[in-house]
């Protein structure tokens, strides 16, 4: 009886011991499987994002080949930003209710047709439909991807910092779009087929990221009764107001400058500067998006309300150094101030999306974000339209100075918004 009772207890305390155990291997190989699928979907995000930005440094070419005019290039880009903001009305707040792999999944599939249509058929009608395509896969990636990321990254690392986070997605989007144009522009200068070679190489690039994602874990339990469907709304009613509103406009005013130069810069240096080269175009794009995402991970450790003052300020002196640059046909003042405006977009728009990632509830953080985004291409489209609807009557450097000035005054309201929000709190 006592050999017995001591077995039965002794047995008792292992299996007690060992379910523990077995429930921590578990929850190890959980989160090793969450932080392996943090990385992925941020390379599928900056993929999806450069994928973006390929065109960029191919407009000279289609407009050389065609002969567009600048209005035409800004209409082919404005296309791509309707197709964003189409997308972020309709979808982008969806992967809330149905989880975050049924909406990026589908959306990596757009951007793969999209591929398919410029490996094709590369005329005007062919390039709208393209570009809108990309757009409307962009819209449903953006916050879809964010969100993930945060997601995955609290599941791999409970309680720690959400500065890897902000950090990686933020320079997995800014970041991307710069990779893309100097991808582009790389191979359009040193490759053959220079119009169909860097597509191919993205649609490998897309296939690739739309197989790891489909093997990420999701994070979001699908809802088995869900909410009356209806499109996006901007509202601002996330926990706090004033500093939803401020972040919006931050937004608007960074994706004004990404605006210039994924749509004019380009032209701008082969047609002005006299500098044809594909791989130069590509370059300007990228030192713009490139100085933003180094700057979103130098500025890491510095509390919002100090990006803030930074983003503001960069952008305020680097416009106005471009604006010199092309009265003075300098190159050189050109790139400074495009660097030097991308770091202020870069660390602005990074503090935005850290507030509004922050503000959000997770039931609402996906719609939370694509209202983030859906204003923020809205300044990218809105100016890249109304450039080129002003170069069919003024010169370029005439609009610019346009833009130089209603830029100036926006960030100025940018600013007033964020002295406000400590008093709305």
């Amino acid at each position: 009886m006592i050999a017995w009772s001591d077995s039965g207890v002794m047995s008792s305390t292992i299996l007690s011991s060992r379910r523990p155990a077995a429930a921590s291997t578990r929850a190890e190989g959980s989160s090793r499987r969450h932080g392996r699928g943090f990385w992925v979907i941020a390379l599928a995000f900056l993929t999806a994002m450069a994928f973006g930005t390929v065109p960029a440094p191919l407009y000279p070419l289609y407009m050389a080949r065609d002969d567009f005019s600048t209005f035409m290039v800004t209409i082919v880009f404005a296309s791509y930003a309707v197709g964003v903001v189409i997308s972020l009305l309709l979808a982008g707040h969806v992967s809330d209710w149905v989880g975050r792999k049924k909406i990026l999944i589908p959306a990596l599939v757009l951007e793969l047709v999209a591929a398919a249509l410029f490996l094709g058929d590369a005329s005007l009608p062919v390039l709208l439909v393209a570009r809108l395509v990309s757009g409307l896969g962009i819209g449903m990636i953006t916050a879809t991807a964010t969100a993930y990321l945060q997601e995955l990254h609290a599941a791999h690392r409970p309680g720690a910092s959400r500065q890897r986070f902000e950090v990686v997605s933020t320079a997995a989007n800014i970041g991307g779009l710069g990779v893309g144009a100097l991808v582009a522009g790389v191979l359009a200068q040193y490759v053959h087929a220079p119009l169909r070679t860097p597509y191919l190489v993205f649609a490998v690039l897309l296939t690739a990221s739309i197989v790891a994602v489909a093997a990420t874990p999701e994070t979001v339990e699908e809802r088995l009764v869900k909410p009356t469907y209806r499109p996006q709304r901007i509202s601002a009613d996330h926990g706090d107001r004033a500093g939803y509103v401020a972040a919006a406009g931050a937004g608007f005013a960074s994706f004004a400058v990404f605006a210039l130069f994924t749509s004019v810069a380009p032209g701008f240096v082969a047609g002005a500067l006299h500098l044809p080269s594909r791989a130069l175009g590509g370059a300007v794009v990228f030192a713009v998006f490139g100085g933003a995402a180094v700057a979103q991970t130098v500025t890491n450790r510095l509390p919002a309300p100090a990006k803030v003052r930074l983003g503001l300020l960069a952008q305020a002196v680097g416009v106005p150094v471009v604006l010199v640059g092309m009265h003075t046909a300098s190159l050189t003042a050109f790139l400074v101030g495009g660097v030097v405006a991308g770091v202020g977009a870069g660390v602005l728009f990074k503090a935005a999306v850290g507030m509004v990632a922050a503000m959000a509830t997770p039931a609402r953080r996906g719609e939370a974000l694509a209202g983030l985004f859906l204003i923020a291409y809205l300044g990218m489209s809105l100016p890249a339209v109304g450039i080129g609807i002003a170069t069919r009557a003024v010169s370029t450097i005439t609009v610019m100075n346009w833009f130089t000035g209603l830029l100036l005054v926006m960030l100025a309201g940018v600013t007033a918004l964020f002295r406000r929000r400590p008093a709305a709190r």
